[in-house]
């Protein structure tokens, strides 16, 4: 138990990776001690070991650090999400995706807000949401199949209703470089344009500007993605996004 805690207590934030290597130099506990024990924690959800290292597992998570992450991501987005409002005049929402759903974490718009049917603390079926379709476009098409079935739910005419149409989907927001539009698929006469927020092993949130259907989403885009990339500068500060990857909504 005390190597178990000489472990976990070097996983201050949810964000935090560290290697093998790391692990053991900092706990001063033999290399094959610390693999074997992360094995361990790895199998019972205490831990992930990704391509970038061991982070905080699902088990872990749930005991609190979720929230931690999700305290450090309003409050790094909230001076954005305000000065994106205030340039578009239009109500922007900053979420994250939680299974098939999307949980919102921020909605800044002033008045206008009062007009869109979310609120912070709720939730919206993430394949119908600008939001959760930018997110979503990120995962793999295994972890896709994983969240849905064949036949999904459909908030209104306009939504998708089956998984091959979500797939194709998603290969056109990947196409736009991660943009994602919707135009009345989870609210009538509403329509949005979102960004995800990327960290080194997918999507750590998503935000998007919100406006009528006939709205020209495509003027306010470059202001989405400016907005995604000071926040992503503020919590990833080592990962700057190159400017050739810029979405466009060409295509």
């Amino acid at each position: 138990m005390e190597r178990v805690t000489l472990i976990m207590d070097l996983f201050e934030r949810p964000q935090t990776r560290l290697t093998l290597e790391a692990v053991s130099r900092r706990t001063q506990l033999p290399r094959s001690t610390t693999h074997r024990i992360l094995d361990q924690l790895v199998r019972l959800d205490w831990l992930r070991h990704t391509a970038a290292g061991y982070t905080l597992g699902t088990r872990a998570l749930g005991l609190g650090g979720r929230e931690i992450g999700h305290s450090a991501l309003r409050a790094a987005a909230a001076p954005h999400l305000l000065d994106l409002a205030v340039r578009t005049r239009m109500v922007v929402h900053l979420a994250v995706l939680d299974g098939p759903e999307i949980y919102y974490l921020d909605k800044v718009g002033g008045r206008a807000a009062v007009d869109i049917p979310s609120q912070v603390g709720g939730r919206a079926v993430a394949h119908c949401t600008g939001l959760g379709k930018a997110m979503l476009a990120w995962l793999s098409p295994e972890e896709i199949d994983a969240r849905y079935t064949q036949v999904m739910e459909r908030r209104t005419p306009h939504s998708i209703g089956r998984l091959d149409q979500l797939h194709r989907e998603l290969a056109l927001v990947r196409r736009r470089n991660g943009l994602a539009i919707d135009r009345g698929e989870c609210f009538p006469d509403l329509g949005c344009v979102g960004l995800a927020l990327r960290g080194p092993e997918g999507p750590l949130g998503a935000i998007s500007v919100v406006g009528d259907g006939s709205s020209a989403l495509e003027l306010v885009a470059p202001l989405v993605v400016n907005t995604v990339r000071a926040v992503s500068e503020e919590l990833l500060p080592a990962q700057r996004p190159d400017r050739r990857d810029l979405p466009s909504l060409v295509g």
